[in-house]
């Protein structure tokens, strides 16, 4: 599947568009409302609003005037006013950063649905994410180091993974615990540590995560 990421800051964009296409997504990002506007229509737009060049508001409407593309709304903006807005403009939807890819693709699948398409991702393999001597299969739920799998326990593979989504990012343990775990997990985080611990001791040398204190971990590039 097609995605316009409209989105000029390389922090956000980058680990996006590496996550998106891991995912088997086909991604062509412009920087500018401009070259937005003058791309090839795609399956679903990721528009963020703080452009260089003009409001991506206006890109959105200029866009809704002649598409029903399936727009995503992606901004630091949280004021209700611009959430209101950006849907009066045509956005399908309306997610805040910072966020993860997996909440980006559900917000993708989810504008999809309700426009009645395929997302294209169920129908593609994506390729096994190389890290290192690690290669990481979701598809399989596999994973191995120099050539030899290691068994992981269901939750340690879902952590790795997601920390496997942006290498070199800090994670905070409240994110960890929301995407691994539950949204709605309230009890304590030591079952973080538990399994982040498990994680070190399969792989060894082989995988470096990395305690950023006070804060959570980081899976090293």
């Amino acid at each position: 599947m097609r995605v316009l990421l409209v989105e000029d800051d390389p922090s956000i964009s980058d680990p996006l568009t590496s996550g998106l296409r891991r995912y088997g997504y086909e991604v062509q990002l412009v920087t500018t409302g401009a070259d937005a506007l003058a791309a090839p229509l795609p399956d679903v737009v990721l528009l963020d609003l703080g452009l260089p060049d003009m409001d991506g508001l206006d890109v959105c409407r200029e866009i809704r005037r002649s598409s029903s593309v399936p727009i995503v709304v992606i901004t630091a903006r949280d004021d209700e006013i611009d959430t209101v807005a950006g849907l009066e403009v045509g956005a399908d939807d309306y997610v805040s950063k910072p966020f993860g890819v997996r909440e980006i693709i559900a917000r993708i699948r989810a504008v999809m649905r309700r426009a009645g398409s395929s997302t294209g991702a169920e129908a593609s393999t994506p390729p096994p994410q190389q890290l290192g001597p690690i290669t990481l299969d979701r598809v399989a739920r596999r994973v191995s180091a120099h050539g030899v799998e290691v068994a992981l326990a269901p939750k340690e593979f879902d952590l790795l993974a997601h920390l496997a989504e942006s290498p070199g990012a800090v994670f905070t343990r409240e994110q960890l615990m929301e995407a691994v775990w539950d949204e709605h997990w309230f009890g304590p985080t030591r079952t973080l540590d538990v399994h982040v611990a498990a994680l070190r001791q399969k792989f060894g040398n082989a995988l470096v995560l990395t305690t950023v204190r006070g804060v959570g971990f980081r899976l090293e590039v």
